[in-house]
């Protein structure tokens, strides 16, 4: 299994474990699997909701969020942010596996509680047309707030990155 780490900082050389969340959570290093990489293919502040079918999604939901696409995920993101990832370079940071463990199979997250030399690291640009490769509807909206009232409600699989960064309601 593949682990990755996006960031916009091309010279790491050591992750250490930090706090991200909660004072209380213990510091780690933080992971995602190659299933869910693209959900990391915008700069680290953009705000994005991912969303995809499950064998656990209703027919309703089905109907709702996929009657009008053939791709198996869909990325929203803010037509504010369109510019930002047009023009964004990120750094893939490939993690050794046996250091990390699973916390999140939906998102995909991973997590070592020790600091993790990289085993490679590479740029990627051309962050629209790598996620439109991939078979995968990207919708730019002027807000993402009616799809994430929507979905918290649904059956259907999602992950919602940096909704702290979203434009206001209204």
């Amino acid at each position: 299994m593949k682990l990755f780490h996006f960031s916009e900082q091309a010279d790491i050389q050591v992750f250490y474990p930090r706090i991200v969340q909660h004072p209380r959570e213990k510091p780690r290093v933080w992971a995602i699997d190659e299933d869910h990489m693209y959900h990391y293919y915008f700069p680290r502040d953009c705000p994005r909701i991912v969303f995809w079918n499950s064998p656990f999604t209703s027919k309703s939901d089905q109907i709702q969020f996929f009657a009008q696409t053939k791709a198996k995920k869909v990325i929203a993101v803010e037509n504010n942010w369109y510019q930002h990832i047009m023009r964004a370079v990120l750094y893939r940071y490939q993690f050794p596996s046996e250091d990390f463990h699973c916390i999140d199979q939906n998102a995909g997250y991973f997590v070592a509680e020790k600091a993790i030399v990289p085993l490679a690291v590479e740029p990627i640009d051309d962050l629209v047309n790598r996620v439109i490769s991939a078979q995968i509807e990207l919708r730019i909206t002027p807000s993402l707030w009616e799809m994430h009232d929507e979905l918290i409600n649904s059956t259907v699989c999602f992950s919602m990155i940096r909704m702290r960064n979203v434009m206001r309601r209204g």
